[in-house]
């Protein structure tokens, strides 16, 4: 079917928006990771020589893959991401299935809590967080005034404190996604599984679970995904030893002023960052399938 003059114009706005604030700049972010660090402004070679020869190089490619420095950047980044979104939806499940069985004059409020936290910075509630994690935090503080410890336990600069970080974080991304989809469960469906002798995990398992997934997956693309480069919580909570692919572009970038390699780790984990959205397009179509 043929697409009417409006119709193309509507399409058009995305699409250009699209060329404009990702292609466009993806485009450069490949061109400077062909190129090699310099002194200078760009601190990175040109591709064209004075002659017109092309002197594009994929050495920084190469060191990303030869180098045990990004390779444990990467596997850190994917360990700890990974860690974070199944937390993230073993505590969000509970409390969207919560809200989407909860009276409707209730739901708005619960949604509201829900998202409450995105009302103050970001920075300001990790620094609340320091605050409390620290060895003369609250928490250090409660736990020997009731004397359960002896002396403060370690629970900043730790990798735990990054994953609770980025679980506290994103916890409402995996919520909301969640909840559209469990608030438009057929209740029926789960009293005909009881009628049928099935019990409440089984009735679960083959009804609510299965119907649910669009948003597990939603949902977990939605934490995963900005979890995979985040910055400033392994660097607020994690401490020097938590080693993330985001901590290392900004050292490259902005401490060591090589442009192209920290352009070729930006590529790389967009890279890594396409495998988890076929397997939700795979897993969607699947389930409409079914």
């Amino acid at each position: 079917m043929k697409l009417s003059g409006r119709r193309k114009l509507v399409l058009a706005g995305p699409w250009l928006w699209l060329i404009l604030f990702f292609l466009a700049p993806f485009a450069l972010v490949v061109k400077i990771s062909l190129a090699q660090a310099e002194l200078g402004v760009p601190p990175y070679t040109p591709l064209l020589d004075a002659a017109g020869h092309i002197q594009a190089s994929l050495a920084n490619y190469a060191l990303l893959f030869t180098d045990d420095l990004y390779l444990r950047a990467y596997w850190g980044s994917v360990r700890i991401a990974a860690l974070a979104t199944a937390f993230a939806l073993l505590l969000g499940y509970p409390f969207a299935y919560a809200i989407a069985r909860a009276p409707a004059s209730r739901r708005s409020f619960y949604l509201l809590l829900a998202i409450a936290p995105f009302w103050t910075s970001f920075l300001v509630r990790i620094y609340a967080w320091m605050g409390l994690l620290r060895p003369g935090g609250l928490i250090n503080t409660t736990l020997q005034s009731l004397g359960l410890i002896d002396a403060p336990l370690k629970l900043m600069n730790t990798e735990a404190a990054a994953v609770f970080g980025i679980v506290y974080a994103y916890l409402p991304f995996m919520v909301l996604p969640l909840y559209a989809r469990l608030e438009k469960l057929d209740v029926s469906l789960l009293e005909a599984a009881a009628d049928l002798g099935a019990t409440p995990w089984r009735a679960f398992r083959a009804v609510t679970w299965p119907w649910s997934l669009p948003g597990v997956w939603a949902g977990c693309l939605l934490v995963f995904i900005p979890a995979l480069g985040e910055f400033v919580i392994p660097e607020l909570l994690g401490g020097p030893d938590t080693l993330m692919i985001g901590k290392v572009m900004w050292s490259e970038f902005f401490t060591n002023r090589d442009w192209p390699l920290s352009a070729a780790i930006t590529v790389v984990l967009l890279v890594m960052l396409v495998a988890p959205i076929v397997a939700f397009q795979a897993a969607a179509r699947r389930n409409e399938a079914a």
